[in-house]
């Protein structure tokens, strides 16, 4: 994105223990305060894909990622660059069917529309106040058809802060080669710029894809929704979270927070070994990408812990976990505003969950799990 990262640097190490099912006692836990390590860096001049020289990349942030139907991974980048902020594309989308991430993440190619030119997916009209950016959020392999959210993007404001006309779904059924939105799954934001599901994550369980949302910018509370696997391009055909009267039909602007905000740029996944739901967004208030674990898409969530700080990473953003990631080992991209470009990062959770956690996960304790900084 355009937007400047956020400016907050964390001046603290925050610790803090998610009192879950462990397989070690409590007492003996070791504490997870921003531990995250640089893999490799992934795009951009000096980037083990050499995407520069390669695909005219040399800035780009997001990264967010899904496997398509043959198990390769697609990763979607936004707002794209040449040298010297030259030859503007909105996304763009790489390939990798890496299957050891421990030296990062080698790409097997980008989507191109002329020989080393990685090609824009959805284009957008780059008139402030219009219509910016096409910026991805998440995306969903279902039945062999690549499915990616995005937000147009109206006009990028202060840290952290900006608005948009509408989120919509592109869809391919090349590979990622081509996209089409379709036009019944734009959602338009409302006058106050507050829908709650601008800025989109997918997850694909049992049936259904969960789409975890959030308004536009960084501090929205997250919500959640369900559809058919096979309706995902149906608006009408979507459940709503409503806390006690569970999933209901509607527009979203009900829905209940299952997270309350700051959370930007969310990432949800399911840990097959963990049996859990693993969620990673921006704190923008604290300058860190945090984590939460949880039971169930609807919670009880555990309290927020710290992957990477500001004090590590001064102009961190994003955090959109690896598709790979299983157990204690989360995979992730990072993006960092001052050299605009993505790393592959990697945090392993500091605890050992049993097989299942549901109703297990306390609720959140009142306050804030993270200290005011001076």
């Amino acid at each position: 994105m355009l937007h400047r990262a956020c400016r907050a640097v964390c001046t603290v190490a925050v610790a803090t223990v998610i009192s879950i099912a462990l397989a070690v006692p409590v007492s003996a836990q070791p504490d997870l305060s921003g531990e995250a390590e640089r893999i490799a860096l992934l795009t951009g001049p000096g980037s083990i894909n050499a995407t520069d020289a390669r695909f005219n990349i040399y800035g780009t942030d997001i990264g967010t990622m899904w496997r398509n139907e043959q198990g390769r991974v697609l990763a979607a980048f936004g707002d794209t660059f040449g040298p010297n902020r030259s030859d503007w594309r909105s996304n763009t989308l790489a390939r990798s069917s890496d299957a050891t991430l421990a030296d990062g993440m080698s790409f097997d190619g980008f989507v191109t529309d002329r020989p080393g030119h990685a090609k824009e997916l959805v284009p957008s009209r780059k008139i402030d106040n219009v219509e910016m950016a096409t910026i991805p959020t998440g995306g969903v392999n279902v039945a062999g058809r690549d499915h990616m959210a995005y937000m147009s993007v109206k006009h990028f404001g202060s840290a952290g802060r900006w608005t948009t006309n509408h989120s919509a779904i592109a869809y391919s059924d090349d590979g990622g080669q081509n996209w089409v939105t379709a036009p019944g799954t734009r959602r338009p934001n409302t006058a106050g710029f507050d829908d709650p599901f601008q800025m989109v994550s997918y997850v694909r369980r049992d049936g259904y894809v969960y789409m975890f949302g959030t308004p536009n910018g960084r501090f929205g509370d997250a919500r959640v929704a369900r559809v058919a696997e096979n309706a995902l391009l149906d608006r009408g055909a979507y459940e709503y979270w409503t806390g006690p009267s569970g999933w209901q039909p509607g527009n979203g602007r009900d829905a209940t927070p299952i997270i309350p905000g700051p959370v930007g740029e969310l990432s949800v996944q399911y840990n097959e070994s963990l049996q859990a739901w693993v969620m990673m967004y921006l704190d923008e208030s604290a300058g860190a990408i945090t984590m939460r674990v949880g039971a169930t898409p609807t919670g009880p969530w555990s309290p927020e812990f710290v992957v990477a700080t500001g004090q590590a990473f001064p102009s961190l953003y994003g955090g959109y976990i690896h598709p790979a990631s299983d157990g204690q080992d989360i995979y992730f991209t990072m993006s960092e505003f001052r050299s605009y470009n993505v790393s592959l990062m990697k945090v392993r959770l500091p605890f050992n969950l049993v097989a299942t956690v549901t109703n297990q996960i306390p609720p959140e304790p009142p306050g804030s799990l993270i200290p005011d900084l001076p």
